[in-house]
């Protein structure tokens, strides 16, 4: 059995190395104030065994910059990242570029979800900018099947690999943080021919607990889990910041391999980190899961 080993986490990882303080823009200012640390990450995650780079792309979206008075910003912000992380992978020598895009409105809130056209729209911007860069699109932390349904139809306008990764429940990890049950997702991926479907920004319990819902499917399945204890109410307030978040301190890289080996007996083939999951994870998870 081959298996894909992603990177781990850019946005708490630049805001830890940068001593920044959290903004409601995250890793898009940390990169706009400290550039040379995005292509860093990027280099210590393939020299810890990763095999793909994902863009610092996640929160680059006009809704995002709109308040901060930026928006003229998004394409020069959407283009950096992607020649970054292409510089870390030539640099390497090897390796894919996975174009990050991360859901409107905020995370974690299918409430905030466009209408499946207007979504498609969006998204549909985005993967033609990234599209030169990029191997594949990975949508990250799709809340919903509306939400998931938009991201999907506007990205492969494109003709490029897709891989939905849906964020479930932490304490019913069965069900996206929709309330919907993750095996409604199926029928996207069927329709649409996703190329991939992963589980990721959610705790490696609840991750557990989607991977057995599923089960085995004859598409690649993967699992990138965060290091957060919860995603708290305080955080799916309007204009949130990372900090009204909590990091696990029961997670470390040992820990970590414990969740991804039973991952890999679900059947799962693309392994990964989300937020808190950093290089030394993914070393780990290289020097174990790869012998």
């Amino acid at each position: 059995m081959t298996i894909t080993l992603l990177d781990g986490g850019m946005g708490q990882e630049l805001l830890s190395r940068s001593g920044a303080q959290a903004t409601g823009l995250w890793a898009t200012q940390v990169m706009k104030d400290f550039p040379d640390l995005v292509q860093d990450i990027h280099n210590d995650y393939f020299a810890a065994g990763a095999d793909i780079a994902t863009t610092n792309t996640y929160a680059i979206h006009r809704d995002r910059l709109i308040p901060f008075g930026i928006e003229d910003q998004f394409l020069a912000l959407q283009t950096q990242a992607c020649e970054i992380a292409n510089r870390a992978r030539d640099k390497f020598g090897s390796g894919k570029i996975a174009g990050a895009i991360g859901p409107t409105g905020a995370s974690y809130r299918p409430d905030l979800a466009l209408s499946i056209e207007q979504g498609a729209e969006v998204y549909a911007e985005i993967a033609n900018i990234q599209a030169p860069y990029v191997d594949f699109f990975l949508l990250e932390t799709v809340s919903s099947i509306k939400q998931a349904t938009g991201a999907v139809i506007g990205t492969q306008q494109v003709g490029m690999p897709v891989w939905l990764a849906v964020s479930v429940d932490d304490d019913d990890g069965t069900r996206l943080r929709s309330g919907e049950d993750i095996l409604e997702v199926l029928d996207i991926v069927e329709k649409y021919s996703v190329d991939a479907l992963l589980i990721n920004c959610s705790t490696p319990e609840a991750v557990t607990s989607g991977l057995n819902r599923l089960g085995v499917q004859t598409f690649p399945i993967g699992a990138y889990a965060n290091g957060f204890t919860e995603i708290s109410n305080a955080f799916k307030k309007d204009r949130p910041t990372v900090d009204a978040l909590q990091s696990r301190q029961d997670l470390g890289p040992d820990d970590y391999l414990l969740f991804a080996e039973r991952w890999l007996i679900s059947g799962v083939t693309i392994i990964g980190g989300c937020c808190e999951v950093g290089p030394a994870h993914i070393e780990k998870l290289h020097s174990k899961l790869r012998t």
